[in-house]
């Protein structure tokens, strides 16, 4: 008889994380097995074979899958539960497929036709050349690729891919957003045989048949999809390209709260791969830590093709009335002039909003003044019940001004703009125009992912939406780009509120200037001094890293210090409070030299779902600290959630 640990997968029990069973089959660690678990059978992963313990054991019920899940794999699912203060079963969740247990009936769901024409002879630039020479010259370990738009990043990923799989070993190549994945795999699969593709938008059952597919073949093989095809088990892996590296939506939102880029590194380094962070515009971590630790970073500064025309930039400043137009209280008129003129040239038109900027805020319409925390040096959000200016970080709270305390004219505003009042006002302007909106509120089967191809050929002619619209789409037929208010993500009452607000900028703008023919990018704001606004329309990284860096340090936000975000959800907003009271206390009380406690304060969505949310941010130079702690109030009663590293306190 042979003694097995098996590690639960999802939330069996408080004190189920590992059981041992019996088998009189010899198992290999890493199979997934089906076991009973009092009057109920439970998935489990075989970690650990053992010594016959001094108590009964139960059968193991029947192997799930007969190949074993690769060892890397269970090495990383042991390092993700020590370092983010996550529960085994829940990490196990994340790295597996639903419906584990059934067999699919599709076959091959991620990996269709066949490539239908040859790009392997696409000549590479100097810069890419030099690039490719540099990655080819690091083993292993991380890669800083820093590329400004359109500079040819996607075919520097596909040439190290080629010598990845000429070498025997496989790639995985992620993704930020579905939206994008269409483009990418198009581009990998005129090049390569063996292109496996995961996401959301797929079926549990095609997810799950690409899964087995990975897991069963002896090929080299490409994966590509968003953050989740990360934990893929695949075998002999030589390289992860991270595209696009700087987006948040690489950080999971759900338990375990992990980081795609802190994973990924983690992961390479297990297996001695290379890393390939590429993007326009790194994260200020990411640069400040591959400087830190002198990781290459590899940098073009040119565009990819020799005959592409930069674009004409202008900020136009919505505090002045004048630049207006007379027909619109949207658009100013370079803006509409612009978009006439394309429309009337059957060219594309992108107008970009941050729909998060809504929130109510106090700003002056004359000078751009903002209304911001003492304290945090964030902006204070308007709670029209109390009529009161509250800080969302720390809970300084004071009352709104009637007139700007700047220009001390009476033009202050409390209002913000959505994407669905710009279509509105665009359709009225344009009543032959084609227009599509893509937000939150798209409809399914309309998102970008769904009608790429009709975007590329020009057949929408004008295009509104948030982020997804702002990156990594190359549209050949556009050639005027609007910000509508450039400035609306510097209100979010956030430590990265900056840097979202110019990767936003600098992402939209380099949307045109691909191509040989004239294009222009619009940019209006009410402050178009700010760093993130005058650096993200000229696509300045590191003039705006540089400002950005200073005041990181000043105000004690990573990369200079560590966090720790610690929310709870009450019926009743009193109960929230003295609950984050309660525990801010016993944090400051056990570890009074160590952390500094931001809060307790409203959370940014302070009531959701008909629960009060209240939050505390812990900040620290040790993250060992706030891991104890993370893994304190884990254990402790109460309605936490946890999130160390976050990337927003939002």
């Amino acid at each position: 008889m042979n003694y097995y640990e098996v590690s639960m997968v999802g939330n069996v029990g408080n004190y189920y994380d590992v059981l041992t069973y019996q088998s009189s089959d010899q198992l290999a660690v890493g199979t997934i097995v089906s076991v009973p678990v009092g009057k109920r059978t439970s998935l489990g992963v075989i970690t650990k074979q053992v010594k016959q313990p001094d108590f009964a054991c139960k059968e193991i019920a029947k192997v799930v899958v007969d190949t074993p899940l690769p060892q890397t794999l269970l090495q990383l699912h042991s390092w993700l539960c020590d370092y983010y203060a996550a529960k085994p079963g829940i990490v196990w969740q994340t790295i597996l497929p639903a419906r584990i247990a059934s067999k699919p009936r599709i076959k091959d769901p991620g990996q269709s036709e066949t490539h239908t024409k040859n790009r392997t002879h696409i000549l590479l630039s100097k810069q890419q050349r030099s690039a490719v020479a540099a990655i080819r010259a690091t083993n292993s370990g991380t890669i800083l690729l820093h590329g400004v738009t359109g500079s040819g990043k996607t075919e520097i990923y596909k040439t190290i891919t080629q010598d990845v799989i000429d070498s025997g070993k496989s790639a995985i190549i992620l993704v930020p957003e579905i939206a994008l994945t269409a483009q990418l795999v198009s581009e990998f699969r005129n090049r390569f045989a063996n292109v496996v593709v995961t996401h959301s938008a797929m079926t549990a059952s095609e997810r799950n048949a690409a899964w087995r597919q990975i897991l069963f073949s002896q090929e080299p093989l490409v994966v590509i999809g968003p953050r989740s095809a990360l934990f893929m088990p695949v075998r002999n892996l030589g390289l992860v390209v991270i595209d696009e590296c700087h987006e948040p939506s690489y950080k999971q939102e759900t338990s375990p709260r992990y980081n795609t880029t802190t994973v990924a590194s983690k992961l390479c380094d297990l297996i001695k791969a290379r890393l390939i962070l590429g993007s326009a515009t790194p994260s200020v971590n990411d640069y400040y830590l591959a400087k830190h630790f002198h990781r290459p970073i590899i940098t073009i500064d040119k565009l990819a093709r020799t005959d592409a025309v930069k674009p004409t930039t202008k900020i136009v400043n919505l505090t002045n009335h004048d630049n207006f137009a007379t027909d619109s209280k949207l658009f100013t008129k370079p803006l509409l002039e612009s978009m006439r003129q394309a429309i009337k040239n059957h060219q594309q038109v992108l107008l970009f909003h941050n729909r998060r900027g809504t929130a109510g805020l106090a700003m002056c319409e004359s000078c751009g003044y903002l209304a911001t925390c003492p304290n945090c040096y964030t902006p204070l959000t308007l709670h029209g019940d109390k009529f009161q200016l509250i800080c969302h970080l720390c809970g300084h709270t004071e009352r709104p001004p009637l007139s700007c305390p700047d220009c001390h004219e009476a033009t202050m505003v409390y209002k913000g703009i959505g994407t669905k009042r710009i279509e509105e006002e665009t359709r009225k302007l344009f009543p032959s125009a084609t227009i599509r909106r893509f937000d939150g509120d798209t409809a399914k089967g309309e998102a970008v992912q769904d009608v790429y191809n009709e975007l590329r050929n020009g057949q929408t002619d004008i295009i509104i939406g948030t982020q997804t619209i702002a990156k990594g789409l190359d549209l050949p037929h556009l050639t005027v780009v609007g910000i509508i208010q450039a400035d609306a993500g510097l209100t979010m009452p956030d430590f990265s509120a900056s840097e979202r607000t110019f990767q936003l900028v600098a992402q939209a703008t380099g949307r045109v200037g691909r191509s040989s023919q004239s294009t222009i990018a619009i940019i209006q704001t009410y402050q178009p001094d700010a760093p993130a606004v005058k650096y993200g329309a000229k696509q300045d990284y590191h003039a705006f890293y540089d400002e950005e860096i200073k005041r990181r340090q000043l105000g004690h936000f990573p990369p200079f210090s560590h966090l720790l975000k610690l929310s709870c959800a009450y019926k009743t907003e009193r109960g929230a409070i003295e609950a984050s009271r309660r525990l801010a206390a016993d944090i400051h009380k056990q570890h009074t030299d160590r952390v500094r406690i931001l809060g307790p304060a409203p959370a940014f969505y302070e009531r959701l779902r008909g629960q009060y949310r209240w939050q505390i941010v812990v900040r620290s130079s040790h993250r060992q600290t706030l891991a104890s702690i993370a893994d304190q109030v884990a254990d402790s009663t109460g309605n936490w959630q946890i999130e160390l590293d976050p990337v927003s306190l939002l």
